[in-house]
């Protein structure tokens, strides 16, 4: 598969089957509804599972712009392949949450709370405070991308390393989720939250912009300073 295409398709699937976890746990008469916290962690584990078995081989499964911040900065990945990789991210994530919302149209329907059909596509913090929403995204990245230049060879993630991302996104929800959701991937989160605002969802809110810049510079900021410790640290 030809790299772009592959982190197109990559992030999609992760998209695809994150936004519907949250879905099928938040949206109103599905059969996984409520089922909490523990079940969204292992959805968003098992959907980077399957978008990095998919892309690894091609194109080494960044599926995350933090992650292809990360490894460029560590001289891992070619900059100039670095604003194909980021829009193929940013379009495969907004692909995803439209498809989702074909999956879950009815449910939309059937659900009265705004907030929770604009937060099943996009993070928002459990207690508002800027600086430390900020720094909630800007960890939970660092733990990410530290751990990937340790798991990863060359440019990116091979499909054999898609059990320990997976476990380790999974102990990330687990752990550091809670303040905010754990973007932890801005185009995870930048996409479907242009996709909420441009989608004909009836009754929704606005798309909480004044926000959005968090999941966005919080994660690139931890991508940052992931790299500059493991320089470091080598």
């Amino acid at each position: 598969m030809n790299p772009i295409v592959a982190e197109f398709v990559g992030t999609f699937i992760l998209l695809l089957l994150g936004n519907g976890v949250n879905a099928n746990v938040s949206l109103n008469k599905t059969y996984g509804n409520s089922s909490g916290w523990i079940v969204i962690s292992m959805g968003w584990g098992l959907a980077v599972f399957v978008a990095v078995f998919i892309a690894g081989s091609s194109s080494g499964a960044h599926i995350n712009p933090a992650v292809t911040l990360g490894l460029a900065l560590v001289g891992r990945f070619s900059w100039s392949a670095v604003p194909a990789y980021l829009l193929a991210q940013l379009l495969g994530a907004f692909a995803g949450a439209w498809v989702t919302y074909l999956q879950y149209r009815p449910h939309f329907s059937d659900t009265a709370d705004q907030d929770t059909k604009l937060g099943l596509f996009c993070t928002g913090p459990a207690i508002k405070s800027t600086l430390n929403n900020f720094i909630s995204e800007a960890i939970g990245t660092f733990t990410l991308v530290f751990a990937v230049f340790y798991l990863s060879s060359g440019e990116g993630l091979g499909s054999l390393n898609a059990l320990p991302v997976a476990l380790l996104v999974v102990g990330i929800g687990l752990s550091l989720g809670g303040t905010t959701g754990y973007a932890i991937n801005p185009a995870r989160d930048l996409g479907p939250r242009i996709f909420h605002a441009l989608a004909p969802i009836r009754a929704k809110r606005d798309s909480n912009w004044p926000y959005a810049w968090i999941p966005i510079v919080g994660p690139l900021v931890g991508a940052t300073l992931a790299a500059g410790v493991y320089m470091l640290v080598m």
